[in-house]
C-alpha cells in the first residue's frame, strides 16, 4: 500500500516537473525569437505556472476553470484585444496531460466508457475532413473543430480518466448557476443602465447592429458571444433550475433554486432570441414524461398550452417588447420572410452536396468559411440551424453519425437515470438530461450547441448521464 502511494507520489512529481519544463522551455524560446511577445509572456508566463502547479495538485479544476473561461472569454474579448477563446483550449489540453499521470480506477457506476469512445469517433471523423478534396483552409478547420469536436473529446477524456466525486459535481453546479444569474444581471445592466463603451464598440460592427437592435430595442447578450447564446443559456439554466426546485430537498434549497429559474427565464426573455424557448419547452416535456407522474404531467401540459394560448390567441402583454417578440414565435406567418429565405438555403445546399457526401470540410462553412475562403459557396451561405452546419461540413455521412451519436447519448442517459435508486441524484440527473434535451432542439434554429459555454456544460452533464453498468463488488 505505502509502495504504491510513493509510486503515485513520484509519478506526480515527475509529471509535474515534465510539464512545468515543458512551458518554461517553451516560454524561453519565444522569448528569445519574439522580443516583444517574449516581453508579453515573461509577464504572463509567472501565471501560468502557478495555475499549471495547482491544476497538478488539483487536475479536475481544469474543467472548472475552462467553464469559468467558457462563461466569460467571449465577454473579455471586447476588452482584451486577444484570443481569449483559446485559453479554454489550454486549460483543458493540461487537464488532460495530467490526468493521464495522475489517472483514477474507474468506479463501479461512475463514468462510462462508452462516452470518451463515442466522442473519439467522432473526433476521427473531424480529423479525417482535413483529406477532403474540397476542404477549406486547414487553420479555418483548426478554428472550427474545437467546439465541434475537440472540446467534448478533452472534456469527457478528463471526466473518464478522473472519474469526478460529489464535491466535483456540486462545485460545477455552483459555477454554473452563479454565473449564469451575473450574466443575468449583466444583461440587465446592459437593458437598465446601457452598455459601456466596449460593448458599444463591439455592437457598432454591422454584423452585430442588424441583428441585435430590431427597432430600435437591444437585444441583451450580456457577457455571451451573442444574444442567442446568451437566451439559450438562460433556457438551459432555467431548466436545471426549474426541475430540482421540484425535487424533494429543503425548503431554502427549493426557493434558492425557485428563484435562480425565474432569474434566467428573464434573462432568456431580455435576450429576444425566440429559438430558445425551445429549451424550456422540450426540457420541460422531458422531465414530465420521464417522472412518469402524469397528474404533473397533466398540469405542465395545460400551463404550456396556457402560455402558447396566450401568445398566440390574446395581445396579453403587447405593450411590452420582450413579450412581442416572443409572440412572433409562435404566431403563424408572422416570420414567414424569414423561414422561407431558410428553406431556399437549405435547398441550394442540397443541389450543392448531392456529389459531396462528406461535405464541404471542416471550417468551410459559417464564420471561420468568411475568413479564410471568403467568395466560396459555403462560406456566403448563411446556415442559422447547428444541424446544418454539421450538414454543409460534413455532408450527409457526418450528419447521420452525429445524428445517430448524439441519439444513442440520450438512451444511455435514460438507461442510466432508470437505475438510479438515490432520488436526489436521480432528480438531478433528470435535470441534466431535460436541459441537454432543450438544447438539442433549440440548436435545430440556432448555433447552440457548439458555442461556449454550452459546449462545456453539456459534456460536463454528460459525465453524470451516461454512467457505468457495472456492479459493485463487497
Amino acid at each position: 500500500m505505502h509502495e504504491a502511494l510513493h509510486i503515485r507520489a513520484r509519478q506526480g512529481r515527475l509529471g509535474s516537473l515534465l510539464l512545468f519544463g515543458s512551458l518554461v522551455a517553451v516560454v524561453s524560446g519565444a522569448a528569445v525569437l519574439l522580443s516583444f511577445l517574449g516581453l508579453a509572456l515573461s509577464v504572463v508566463a509567472p501565471i501560468a505556472i502557478l495555475v499549471l502547479g495547482f491544476l497538478v495538485r488539483h487536475p479536475q479544476w481544469s474543467l472548472h476553470a475552462a467553464l469559468i473561461a467558457g462563461f466569460l472569454a467571449a465577454g473579455m474579448s471586447r476588452y482584451i484585444p486577444a484570443p481569449t477563446g483559446l485559453a479554454v483550449d489550454g486549460l483543458l489540453a493540461a487537464g488532460l496531460l495530467i490526468a493521464l499521470f495522475q489517472r483514477k480506477q474507474a468506479e463501479p457506476g461512475g463514468v462510462s466508457a462508452w462516452l470518451p469512445v463515442a466522442f473519439a469517433a467522432w473526433m476521427g471523423m473531424t480529423v479525417l475532413q482535413l483529406a477532403n478534396p474540397v476542404g477549406g483552409h486547414p487553420v479555418a478547420w483548426f478554428y472550427a473543430m474545437r467546439g465541434v469536436a475537440l472540446y467534448p473529446l478533452l472534456i469527457v477524456g478528463i471526466g473518464y480518466l478522473m472519474q469526478p466525486d460529489q464535491v466535483f459535481l456540486k462545485r460545477f453546479l455552483i459555477l454554473w448557476v452563479g454565473l449564469s444569474v451575473l450574466g443575468t444581471l449583466w444583461g440587465f445592466k446592459q437593458l437598465i443602465i446601457g452598455l459601456d463603451p466596449f460593448e458599444q464598440r463591439w455592437l457598432a460592427v454591422p454584423g452585430n447592429y442588424s441583428t441585435h437592435m430590431l427597432f430600435g430595442k437591444l437585444r441583451v447578450f450580456s457577457f455571451y458571444s451573442d444574444s442567442g447564446q446568451f437566451g439559450a443559456a438562460q433556457g438551459h439554466t432555467a431548466v436545471l433550475a426549474g426541475i430540482m426546485a421540484l425535487g424533494k430537498g429543503s425548503l431554502k434549497s427549493r426557493l434558492g433554486w425557485g428563484v435562480v429559474a425565474v432569474l434566467s427565464i428573464l434573462g432568456l426573455l431580455i435576450s429576444g432570441t425566440r429559438g430558445a424557448m425551445a429549451v424550456p419547452a422540450i426540457g420541460g416535456f422531458t422531465y414530465l414524461i420521464m417522472c412518469r407522474n402524469w397528474k404533473l404531467l397533466f398540469v405542465g401540459f395545460a400551463l404550456m398550452g396556457t402560455v402558447y394560448g396566450g401568445l398566440k390567441y390574446t395581445f396579453i402583454g403587447q405593450n411590452i417588447y420582450e413579450v412581442r417578440r416572443m409572440r412572433t414565435a409562435v404566431v403563424e406567418g408572422s416570420d414567414n420572410a424569414s423561414l422561407q429565405v431558410r428553406k431556399q438555403n437549405q435547398a441550394r445546399l442540397a443541389v450543392y452536396l448531392s456529389d459531396k457526401p462528406f461535405g464541404g470540410g471542416v471550417g468551410s462553412a459559417g464564420y471561420w468559411g468568411q475568413r479564410f475562403t471568403p467568395g466560396t459557396f459555403l462560406a456566403d451561405l448563411a446556415l442559422d440551424s447547428w444541424y446544418v452546419k454539421i450538414w454543409a461540413e460534413y455532408g450527409i455521412v457526418g450528419l447521420s453519425f452525429y445524428g445517430f451519436m448524439l441519439t444513442w447519448l440520450v438512451l444511455l442517459s435514460i438507461r442510466s437515470i432508470r437505475a438510479e435508486a438515490d432520488p436526489d441524484r436521480r432528480q438531478l440527473m433528470l435535470a441534466l438530461l431535460s436541459g441537454f434535451t432543450g438544447i438539442l432542439m433549440a440548436s435545430y434554429g440556432n448555433q447552440v450547441l457548439g458555442q461556449i459555454p454550452t459546449g462545456i456544460i453539456i459534456p460536463i452533464s454528460l459525465l453524470y448521464l451516461v454512467r457505468s453498468r457495472k456492479e459493485a463488488t463487497s
